[in-house]
């Protein structure tokens, strides 16, 4: 029975040291091999807690560039950035983001059914002229982290 129990820890042991390993090996950031993620915005109710995840993540990893980041947003979470109707922290976020080098896209579906164009939302946003399900896909097949929160 004791040697169960002490072959039991052994293989314990080296499991966690492999996981803990390979949980470092894919935070780490080295050289030109930043972690990518694209972030997918649809809920007009999940705004904030969005846009608070991606400064988490910023903040998690040390700032913006040890990651790249992409927000693509579609549908009615589109509205809280009109530039008309946006609050002021939505506003600040957006600023902040697109100065950190964070790629904002727009829809172009989304833009043309609610009538706005670039110039309509916060200044950073880039057109996601065949739409932002296409967008986060192209982005997936370059390597980016696909995050729906």
């Amino acid at each position: 029975m004791n040697r169960r129990n002490i072959l039991w820890s052994a293989v314990s042991a080296l499991g966690a040291a492999f996981g803990a390993s390979r949980a470092q090996a894919a935070t780490e950031t080295s050289g030109g091999n930043k972690l990518k993620v694209v972030y997918h915005l649809s809920d007009a109710e999940k705004v904030h807690f969005v846009l608070g995840n991606i400064q988490n993540h910023i903040d998690g990893v040390g700032g913006p560039e040890h990651v790249t980041i992409a927000l693509v947003i579609h549908g009615p979470a589109l509205k809280a950035f009109h530039s008309a109707q946006a609050n002021p922290d939505v506003s600040k976020r957006v600023g902040d983001f697109s100065r950190g080098g964070v790629e904002l896209a727009a829809c172009g579906n989304t833009m043309k059914a609610q009538n706005v164009t670039l110039t309509d939302l916060l200044p950073g946003f880039v057109n996601a002229e065949k739409g932002g399900v296409v967008r986060i896909a192209e982005l997936q097949s370059q390597g980016y982290l696909y995050l729906r929160p």
